[in-house]
């Protein structure tokens, strides 16, 4: 990068990762372990449609000294499209603990589905290939690794690019609930709803800008600005989404596994420009006023 741009450093909070209870490559403990080692203090595990892993973690926070938020990764739809909404700081509630487990029988059920696919094209076993212990249901994810394993494909990406994508001859139409609703589940568990990393869906500006819009509208209140794979010129269009929409800013390395690439806190700055999402938690920890302010619960670890 140019003096302009700045590399990539260590940030002590990072708002987005993943445990083995989604589609992780560490257990939620070692994921926090490894969190401490690279100076994360503060950290959110996101897994996708689950809180399966944050008990472990927080107890592993606790022995660490890592403040642990409790948080999760909800895939929802919009207009067609597949977007993620990160919650953070949810309690239990018995709309959001159900809204989950409607989500795992939703993956549970595409799993079935692809794995079907796959058998008719010659490709059989894969469910079972894919289903672990049976405690947390298989993505897309898990069956790339299992082509792989297979030699039915080189990689990952001509996993997807043959069978998982949109265009895959193994795809399976996504029954997620809608936008709004998983924001309705993660403020009624008492959380922040987060637009996960904007720039990763395809869409035009305009279409960008229409999505922050539905996201305000069903009570989203922040953005990822920074992620383990924004460009600088995406940092600052982020900005622009954040001040545009009225959004708090968070940042998160999407962190799945090493040798990815990407590693736990290891984030561009996020700028002075936009009011950090994370100073939420530090507001609720320091007995400050929080979310409380504005007449809406604080975070607070699960």
């Amino acid at each position: 990068m140019s003096p302009g741009n700045p590399e990539p450093g260590t940030a002590g909070t990072d708002l987005h990762m993943h445990s083995t209870a989604s589609d992780g490559a560490l257990p939620p403990a070692e994921l926090v372990h490894r969190a401490a080692a690279l100076g994360v203090s503060r950290l959110a595990l996101t897994d996708h449609d689950t809180t399966a892993g944050v008990a472990e973690a927080v107890r592993a926070g606790e022995a660490a000294g890592v403040e642990v938020v409790a948080g999760v990764e909800l895939s929802t739809l919009w207009c067609g499209r597949e977007i993620h909404v990160v919650g953070l700081g949810m309690a239990h509630h018995p709309v959001f603990d159900q809204g989950l487990a409607y989500q795992q029988q939703q993956r549970w059920q595409r799993a079935e589905a692809i794995a079907d696919r796959l058998h008719k094209r010659g490709l059989p076993g894969a469910l079972q290939g894919v289903a672990g212990d049976g405690e947390r249901a298989p993505g897309r994810s898990h069956f790339a690794d299992w082509l792989v394993a297979q030699g039915a494909v080189r990689d990952r990406p001509q996993a997807f690019k043959r069978y998982l994508g949109r265009q895959g001859s193994a795809w399976v139409r996504p029954a997620w609930v809608s936008l709004d609703t998983g924001v309705r589940w993660i403020r009624l568990a008492g959380g922040i709803a987060v637009l996960a990393h904007p720039f990763a869906y395809r869409m035009t500006g305009a279409w960008r800008r229409r999505l922050c819009t539905a996201f305000v509208e069903a009570g989203g209140e922040a953005v990822e600005v920074v992620t383990g794979r924004t460009t600088p010129v995406q940092v600052r269009d982020g900005i622009g989404l954040a001040l545009r929409h009225g959004l708090l800013a968070s940042a998160g390395s999407d962190f799945h596994a090493p040798g990815t690439g990407l590693e736990p806190g290891r984030l561009l700055p996020l700028p002075d420009a936009v009011a950090p999402v994370s100073q939420l938690v530090r507001d609720h920890r320091d007995g400050g006023p929080g979310r409380a302010a504005s007449g809406a619960p604080g975070i607070r670890p699960r």
